[in-house]
Protein backbone atom coordinates (compact mmCIF):
# COMPACT_ATOMS: atom_id res chain seq x y z
CA UNK A 1 0.00 0.00 0.00
CA UNK A 2 1.05 3.34 -0.98
CA UNK A 3 -1.07 5.69 1.09
CA UNK A 4 -3.28 4.64 4.01
CA UNK A 5 -5.79 6.35 5.98
CA UNK A 6 -6.31 6.12 9.76
CA UNK A 7 -8.99 8.06 11.29
CA UNK A 8 -9.26 11.55 9.64
CA UNK A 9 -5.82 11.59 8.21
CA UNK A 10 -3.71 10.19 4.91
CA UNK A 11 -0.40 8.82 5.08
CA UNK A 12 2.02 7.74 2.38
CA UNK A 13 4.65 4.94 2.83
CA UNK A 14 8.32 6.27 3.71
CA UNK A 15 9.75 3.33 5.07
CA UNK A 16 9.09 -0.16 3.74
CA UNK A 17 9.54 -3.17 6.19
CA UNK A 18 12.59 -4.25 4.11
CA UNK A 19 14.46 -1.18 5.10
CA UNK A 20 13.46 -1.43 8.99
CA UNK A 21 14.69 -4.93 9.26
CA UNK A 22 17.97 -3.63 7.73
CA UNK A 23 18.38 -1.12 10.39
CA UNK A 24 17.18 -3.68 12.99
CA UNK A 25 20.44 -5.93 11.59
CA UNK A 26 22.72 -3.33 11.92
CA UNK A 27 21.77 -2.72 15.19
CA UNK A 28 21.86 -6.31 16.03
CA UNK A 29 25.41 -6.56 14.48
CA UNK A 30 27.09 -4.19 16.61
CA UNK A 31 25.02 -5.62 19.95
CA UNK A 32 25.85 -8.88 19.09
CA UNK A 33 29.78 -7.83 19.42
CA UNK A 34 29.73 -5.08 22.13
CA UNK A 35 26.82 -6.89 24.64
CA UNK A 36 28.51 -10.98 23.99
CA UNK A 37 29.50 -10.94 27.64
CA UNK A 38 27.25 -8.48 29.41
CA UNK A 39 24.59 -10.43 30.23
CA UNK A 40 22.34 -7.82 29.51
CA UNK A 41 18.54 -7.13 30.59
CA UNK A 42 16.49 -5.44 27.80
CA UNK A 43 13.67 -2.55 28.78
CA UNK A 44 11.18 -2.52 26.16
CA UNK A 45 9.27 0.96 26.76
CA UNK A 46 5.26 0.07 25.57
CA UNK A 47 3.55 0.30 23.45
CA UNK A 48 5.32 1.50 20.48
CA UNK A 49 8.22 -1.11 20.84
CA UNK A 50 7.21 -4.08 20.62
CA UNK A 51 7.49 -4.96 17.64
CA UNK A 52 11.06 -3.36 17.32
CA UNK A 53 12.25 -5.36 20.37
CA UNK A 54 10.61 -8.60 18.97
CA UNK A 55 12.02 -8.89 15.97
CA UNK A 56 15.62 -7.25 17.71
CA UNK A 57 15.63 -9.61 20.01
CA UNK A 58 14.92 -12.58 17.52
CA UNK A 59 18.59 -11.38 15.49
CA UNK A 60 20.39 -11.17 19.03
CA UNK A 61 22.91 -14.52 19.56
CA UNK A 62 24.31 -14.45 23.30
CA UNK A 63 21.99 -14.66 27.11
CA UNK A 64 20.10 -11.58 27.33
CA UNK A 65 16.48 -11.25 29.16
CA UNK A 66 13.86 -8.75 28.46
CA UNK A 67 11.30 -6.67 30.24
CA UNK A 68 8.54 -3.95 29.61
CA UNK A 69 7.38 -0.69 31.08
CA UNK A 70 4.56 1.42 29.65
CA UNK A 71 4.84 4.89 29.10
CA UNK A 72 3.13 8.33 27.29
CA UNK A 73 3.69 11.31 26.44
CA UNK A 74 1.61 11.42 23.22
CA UNK A 75 -1.89 12.42 22.33
CA UNK A 76 -2.86 12.10 18.61
CA UNK A 77 0.04 13.77 16.49
CA UNK A 78 1.66 15.58 19.04
CA UNK A 79 3.89 15.08 22.30
CA UNK A 80 1.96 15.96 25.78
CA UNK A 81 5.41 17.48 27.14
CA UNK A 82 4.54 15.12 29.81
CA UNK A 83 5.71 11.26 30.77
CA UNK A 84 2.90 9.29 32.01
CA UNK A 85 4.44 5.73 33.77
CA UNK A 86 1.39 3.36 33.37
CA UNK A 87 3.06 0.36 34.08
CA UNK A 88 6.98 -0.07 36.13
CA UNK A 89 10.09 -1.82 36.13
CA UNK A 90 9.41 -4.91 38.74
CA UNK A 91 12.96 -6.70 38.18
CA UNK A 92 16.35 -5.67 39.98
CA UNK A 93 18.94 -3.97 37.66
CA UNK A 94 21.16 -2.78 40.52
CA UNK A 95 24.94 -3.96 39.09
CA UNK A 96 23.03 -5.21 35.54
CA UNK A 97 23.83 -3.74 32.16
CA UNK A 98 20.71 -2.34 30.88
CA UNK A 99 19.55 -1.46 27.34
CA UNK A 100 16.32 0.58 27.13
CA UNK A 101 14.67 -0.62 23.86
CA UNK A 102 12.55 2.79 22.14
CA UNK A 103 10.58 2.50 18.97
CA UNK A 104 11.56 6.00 18.24
CA UNK A 105 13.78 9.42 20.12
CA UNK A 106 11.62 12.37 19.09
CA UNK A 107 11.77 15.45 21.28
CA UNK A 108 13.62 12.85 23.75
CA UNK A 109 11.07 13.58 27.06
CA UNK A 110 10.62 9.68 27.31
CA UNK A 111 13.87 8.49 27.48
CA UNK A 112 15.21 11.74 29.43
CA UNK A 113 13.11 10.24 31.88
CA UNK A 114 13.43 6.87 32.23
CA UNK A 115 17.25 7.45 32.14
CA UNK A 116 17.39 9.35 35.21
CA UNK A 117 14.69 6.80 37.03
CA UNK A 118 16.81 3.69 35.73
CA UNK A 119 20.02 5.50 37.29
CA UNK A 120 18.19 5.85 40.73
CA UNK A 121 18.77 2.24 40.77
CA UNK A 122 22.81 1.60 40.53
CA UNK A 123 23.20 -0.32 37.15
CA UNK A 124 26.94 -1.28 35.97
CA UNK A 125 25.61 0.26 32.54
CA UNK A 126 22.67 2.41 31.11
CA UNK A 127 22.46 2.38 27.19
CA UNK A 128 19.88 3.48 24.44
CA UNK A 129 18.80 1.30 21.27
CA UNK A 130 15.99 3.30 19.69
CA UNK A 131 14.91 1.92 15.63
CA UNK A 132 14.04 5.51 14.97
CA UNK A 133 15.44 8.91 16.01
CA UNK A 134 14.51 12.60 14.65
CA UNK A 135 17.79 14.69 15.18
CA UNK A 136 15.81 17.59 14.99
CA UNK A 137 13.28 17.29 16.92
CA UNK A 138 15.26 16.31 20.20
CA UNK A 139 15.32 18.62 22.77
CA UNK A 140 17.38 16.32 25.33
CA UNK A 141 21.02 15.66 26.31
CA UNK A 142 20.97 12.07 25.73
CA UNK A 143 23.74 9.76 23.90
CA UNK A 144 21.99 6.73 22.05
CA UNK A 145 23.98 4.06 21.73
CA UNK A 146 22.14 2.32 18.89
CA UNK A 147 20.30 3.82 16.56
CA UNK A 148 18.22 1.96 13.14
CA UNK A 149 17.89 5.19 11.16
CA UNK A 150 17.82 9.18 11.63
CA UNK A 151 14.44 10.53 10.11
CA UNK A 152 12.81 14.12 9.41
CA UNK A 153 10.69 15.90 12.04
CA UNK A 154 7.67 13.93 10.74
CA UNK A 155 4.34 12.57 11.89
CA UNK A 156 4.89 8.68 11.24
CA UNK A 157 2.67 5.46 12.19
CA UNK A 158 3.14 1.86 11.55
CA UNK A 159 5.68 -0.83 12.92
CA UNK A 160 4.59 -0.41 16.40
CA UNK A 161 3.87 3.58 16.22
CA UNK A 162 0.22 4.57 15.99
CA UNK A 163 -2.24 7.79 15.66
CA UNK A 164 -4.17 7.74 18.44
CA UNK A 165 -4.08 3.93 18.76
CA UNK A 166 -4.04 2.86 15.12
CA UNK A 167 -2.03 1.94 13.06
CA UNK A 168 0.72 -0.40 15.28
CA UNK A 169 0.24 -3.17 13.23
CA UNK A 170 1.44 -2.13 9.96
CA UNK A 171 4.63 -3.78 9.28
CA UNK A 172 6.06 -0.76 6.85
CA UNK A 173 6.22 2.97 8.24
CA UNK A 174 3.95 5.64 7.04
CA UNK A 175 4.32 9.61 7.10
CA UNK A 176 1.34 11.93 7.30
CA UNK A 177 0.54 13.83 4.16
CA UNK A 178 -0.29 17.09 5.45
Amino acid sequence: MKRIKLLDREFELSIPFKEIDAAIEKIAHKMNRELADKDPLMICILNGSFMFAADLMKKLDFPCQISFVKLSSYEGTGTTGKVKELIGLTEDIEGRTIVILEDIIDTGITIEKILKQLKGYNPKDLQVASMLFKPEACKADIDVDYVGMDIPNDFIVGYGLDYDGYGRNLPDIYTVVE
